[in-house]
């Protein structure tokens, strides 16, 4: 297995350098081909993840928002890979409401097995391995879920809503008139279901696999589930297409 504190340990460093950056006035912004937005920060911490893990793991290939892809005839060979995010959340991030982390998963044969999700601003760390879920925060360590969460509560995307969202929301209301929603940047929704503080994630809109296999782990290391939203079966990573289906966290 990975060493999940290393992990842990890369994560923290990686947030670190992202304070500075959201510490300072204004953080240079440009585009990607895609127009998502790229910053300052996105690219330190993608080279002190990249780094420190090809230097512990170098026999580990790695699959990062900020790196070229690899061409999937030659993924296609990896029975195990490292899927990172350094800066999930980057148009949080350049609002500063300090809703952005830092994801990195440990893959195996299609599964995530290992997985730290780190949230600078807040400075909360959740980490995942075969010990279970955690999360490390001003409280000390404690294990997840932190609670049971007996109400209908629902997070969603605080930047990227989507008709699909809504109408489904509209459709539970129907059976659940008292249902809440609470908007939420980043892989932290999938925190909050982690430590029982809401029930249902209905991811209906893109994401890409960087987005998801960290909170995954946590998420099901902590008796949850991330589960495609036809086929009802957990997400799977390292695909030929890095995009996600549509899915459904919950616990």
């Amino acid at each position: 297995m990975i060493d999940i504190k290393f992990l842990c340990e890369v994560a923290l460093q990686a947030g670190k350098a992202i304070l500075e950056i959201y510490q300072a006035e204004q953080a240079s912004v440009t585009h990607k081909e895609d127009q998502s937005p790229l910053t300052q920060a996105d690219l330190a911490s993608n080279k002190i993840i990249c780094q420190r893990l090809n230097e512990k793991y170098p026999h580990i290939p790695l699959i990062s928002e900020e790196n070229k892809s690899v061409d999937f005839i030659e993924r296609k060979k990896w029975d195990e890979c490292f899927i990172i995010d350094p800066l999930d959340g980057t148009k949080e991030f350049i609002k500063k409401n300090g809703e952005f982390t830092v994801n990195i998963a440990w893959i195996k044969k299609g599964s995530p097995l290992a997985g730290v999700v780190y949230a600078p601003v807040l400075d909360e760390m959740y980490y995942a391995d075969e010990n279970g879920a955690f999360v490390r925060d001003k409280k000390g360590i404690s294990k997840l879920p932190l609670k049971e969460c007996h109400e209908m509560i629902i997070v969603g995307s605080r930047s990227h809503p989507s008709a699909e969202f809504s109408s489904y929301i509209d459709e539970l209301k129907k059976e659940n008139p008292e249902l809440q929603i609470k908007s939420i940047g980043s892989s932290l929704k999938f925190c909050l279901i982690a430590k029982g503080e809401a029930s249902l994630y209905p991811r209906l809109g893109p994401t890409m696999e960087w987005d998801t296999a960290a909170a995954q782990v946590v998420l099901e290391k902590a008796g949850g589930q991330v589960l495609d939203f036809e086929s009802k079966t957990p997400l799977k990573y390292n695909k030929e297409n890095l995009l996600n289906n549509y899915f459904i966290a919950k616990i």
